[in-house]
């Protein structure tokens, strides 16, 4: 009877692997085709449906919109101090998701990763039905857990809506400096599929939720497939002239030596250097 028992056991167990790949191949044939290049649609603003620079209208706090001031005026001075891009750090979430370069969204079943060609940063969205665990080691792209949906009733699932939390600073929205509060506690929410008009066009709703912000902010941005790609290779380091120096930004000129961003800007401090010689 024992044996009878372990070999009726050992039956199931064998079944349930068998079905196992079936199965997984089932859940795979529901998700939507989102194959190919990604290229952005519209430029750099974060909402690229409004002009760049306050024509962005971001519904910052008074305090925060004081903080945003300084960094126009920084820019409009030449300088990119406030930009973390500038000093070749990743953008972070979702700044990354303007996409100033082509990217790459591969499916699976249990994680729909999110490929960068602009400074090479990975996100991971997991649609494995985990929570978010307790403490979060934050990163860039943060922490990302999502979930499909079927919003056409079709058996296909073709929507992935997406949290991330645990977003590391510092951060900007985009060039302009429009800033998230100190305290990265910054919440995105993504709704994140074709559009029904057009199935090579990705659409990305955005919804930011900031404690620098009096209300959420929502921007769509959206990108058009690219079936037969060209990949390139974009290397921050290799393509960035901007050095900072403490507070300073200058530009590395085409003869190897520093150049000023603005009039009258001061030198860099060189006490470390020894220029008795000349």
């Amino acid at each position: 009877m024992r044996g009878r028992t372990r070999l009726f056991a050992i039956t199931i167990v064998l079944g349930a692997a068998i079905a196992s790949p079936a199965s997984g191949l089932e859940d795979l044939a529901k998700l939507p085709n989102w194959k190919g290049q990604w290229v952005r649609i519209g430029g750099g603003p974060y909402d690229p449906t409004k002009p760049a620079g306050r024509g962005q209208q971001p519904p910052l706090t008074p305090e925060y919109q004081k903080v945003w001031e300084s960094h126009l005026a920084a820019e409009a001075n030449g300088s990119q101090n406030y930009n973390p891009q500038a000093r070749c750090l990743p953008g972070g979430m979702p700044r990354m998701m303007i996409a100033y370069e082509p990217m790459e969204v591969v499916v699976t079943p249990e994680i729909t990763y999110v490929l960068m060609e602009f400074m090479n940063p990975l996100r991971r969205i997991y649609t494995d039905g985990r929570s978010f665990p307790a403490v979060i080691e934050p990163t860039f792209a943060g922490y990302s857990i999502g979930r499909w949906e079927d919003t056409q009733g079709s058996g296909r699932l073709d929507t992935l809506v997406v949290e991330t939390r645990g977003i590391k600073g510092p951060r900007i929205y985009e060039a302009t400096g429009i800033p998230f509060h100190e305290d990265n506690a910054t919440i995105v929410k993504e709704r994140i599929g074709l559009d029904p008009a057009d199935p090579n066009v990705l659409v990305n709703e955005m919804t930011t939720i900031d404690n620098a912000l009096t209300r959420p902010w929502v921007v769509s941005r959206k990108y058009r497939r690219e079936t037969k790609p060209i990949w390139l290779e974009y290397n921050c380091v290799e393509n960035n002239p901007q050095v900072t120096i403490r507070d300073e930004t200058y530009n590395l000129g085409a003869d190897g030596n520093l150049m000023p961003t603005r009039a009258n800007q001061p030198p860099p401090d060189l006490k470390h250097f020894d220029r008795a010689g000349k």
